[in-house]
């Protein structure tokens, strides 16, 4: 069952978000040719804890880093290594925060350096889906509402939208019901109530929408070896349009 925020609970959500949304625009400013996801893990689990917070994802199911840094055709759960950064890599990075026992989620992909224009057309797709399935995330509407917007932006573009991983609820725990899809399914999907915080996350790919696993048990990468983009926000939903907790 999906979880309605009180008006403290919110408070406390919005504050968790902050972290995440600051951190991520540091890591912006640090990413770099030639560094390696491994010191921005670092660098990131420092942020967090000045802050007076925790890295959600670090120890969340047996996941071993502080943030998931995906590299070209990793989708998510990339776990941060040696590689070193290289010019013309698009490098997704995803964020939680556990403050005060309450959480917030968000990712975004990043350009390093000079890209292609078929790379800088994905994450400009990706991120315009973000914003058009924020869009539908009002009170009274259904997670289809969210899904179809998604799916709807990325296809026009010629991309395919992941099926086997979604958003979901978050809060009170990093993952909460409802999953929302970022591809149609038969029906409505549950009803968006005013006081639901959502974690909208688009996962799009370049070729197939097709998936598979790594070694690692973690970190999941395209069928096809094409690129892939993530974008990420927390949301509120409310009476008009959602507010976006994850921006500064």
């Amino acid at each position: 069952m999906h979880e309605l925020k009180n008006g403290t609970e919110i408070e406390y959500i919005r504050q968790s978000c902050r972290i995440v949304a600051e951190l991520l625009l540091y890591l912006r400013d640090i990413v770099k040719p030639g560094v390696t996801t491994k010191w921005l893990d670092e660098q990131a689990e420092l942020y967090v804890q000045k802050r007076g917070a925790l890295p959600a994802f670090k120890n969340y199911n047996g996941f071993p880093s502080s943030i998931c840094t995906s590299i070209n055709e990793e989708v998510i759960h990339g776990i941060p290594g040696y590689y070193r950064l290289q010019e013309g890599d698009i490098l997704s990075i995803d964020v939680g925060v556990n403050k005060a026992g309450y959480f917030g989620d968000a990712a975004v992909t990043i350009p390093i350096g000079q890209i292609s224009p078929e790379k800088t057309k994905l994450l400009e797709t990706t991120e315009h889906s973000l914003y058009e399935g924020i869009r539908g995330a009002v009170h009274r509407n259904h997670v289809s509402d969210i899904s179809r917007a998604i799916q709807d932006v990325v296809e026009r573009a010629g991309f395919s939208v992941v099926r086997d991983f979604v958003g979901h609820g978050v809060g009170k725990k990093l993952h909460e019901e409802p999953p929302i899809p970022n591809y149609k399914t038969p029906g409505r999907g549950p009803l968006l109530l005013e006081g639901m915080t959502l974690a909208i996350e688009p996962m799009v790919n370049m070729g197939t929408y097709e998936v598979v696993i790594k070694e690692d048990n973690w970190t999941v990468v395209t069928k096809d070896g094409k690129p892939s983009a993530h974008f990420e926000h927390t949301i509120l939903v409310r009476e008009g349009e959602a507010e976006i907790l994850t921006v500064v």
